[in-house]
């Protein structure tokens, strides 16, 4: 008994394309051709095209199928290596999976980091993009101090974030004035404020650097304005005696914006 490539696919559940693209690249051998130039593919042929569909279907890369797929080996530490593979396959669906059912629920733009989400329909465009390159500086401790801390909206923040490129003088430093005291209770109620990208994955000093740059792009210059003026009234309420931090991402961002 032989078959025909076509007549082999199909005992297989494969394709004809498939099984010419195993014979180029070694995995099965080539049959011998009948009187009339068409291949015919024996038993053996089959059992080794199943023993390859069988390791596909398992989620083993054509790369490994190989050393696999001969009875006579005992791949048992590349079975557990690709076993390892999809438990993290597995975990990353799972993470993705619930990631998109918070997204859902509070109709949160894809983009936006899920810690966040709960908080995108009060957050605008530039707090959006701007927070999303936070999620990537921060640690994961860091995220979770960030979500409570932009949790408490005010108007001071609105107003913020609606001042105008070219607003006056008297109204930045009159918001500024505002800001100070919150930014002060928040440094006393989440310490890690003072120095945000201590702990960040990224390393501090590229974190930080790339805090300022993304500050100073994504703020009007009526915003940066006002947190140059912010961090001079915090310099001048900072007691000698207190703990000073390390410069930060908002004061690099109000002396580039100078």
């Amino acid at each position: 008994m032989a078959w025909s490539t076509r007549q082999l696919a199909d005992l297989t559940g494969s394709t004809v394309k498939a099984i010419r693209h195993y014979h180029e690249i070694g995995l099965l051998d080539v049959p011998e051709r009948a009187a009339n130039g068409y291949k015919q593919y024996q038993v053996s042929h089959l059992i080794r095209l199943l023993q390859i569909k069988r390791l596909r279907d398992l989620g083993v890369p054509l790369s490994q199928v190989a050393a696999l797929g001969r009875a006579d080996e005992e791949p048992d530490e590349a079975i557990r290596a690709l076993d390892a593979e999809l438990a993290a396959t597995v975990e990353r669906l799972n993470r993705v999976r619930a990631e998109l059912a918070v997204i859902l629920r509070h109709r949160a733009p894809m983009h936006v980091p899920p810690e966040l989400a709960p908080l995108s329909q009060d957050l605008s465009d530039t707090n959006q993009s701007l927070f999303m390159i936070f999620s990537t500086l921060f640690s994961e401790e860091g995220m979770e101090e960030f979500r409570q801390i932009v949790a408490v909206r005010d108007d001071i923040g609105d107003e913020f974030d609606a001042l105008s490129p070219d607003a006056d003088d008297a109204t930045v430093d009159r918001l500024a004035e505002r800001i100070l005291p919150l930014v002060r209770r928040m440094r006393e109620e989440h310490p890690w404020s003072k120095d945000p990208v201590a702990d960040s994955p990224r390393g501090a000093e590229l974190a930080e650097s790339t805090m300022a740059h993304a500050v100073v792009e994504l703020y009007n210059p009526a915003q940066l304005r006002v947190l140059q003026r912010l961090n001079v009234l915090l310099e001048q309420a900072t007691d000698a005696n207190d703990d000073t931090p390390r410069h930060g991402a908002v004061h690099d961002a109000g002396r580039r914006g100078q």
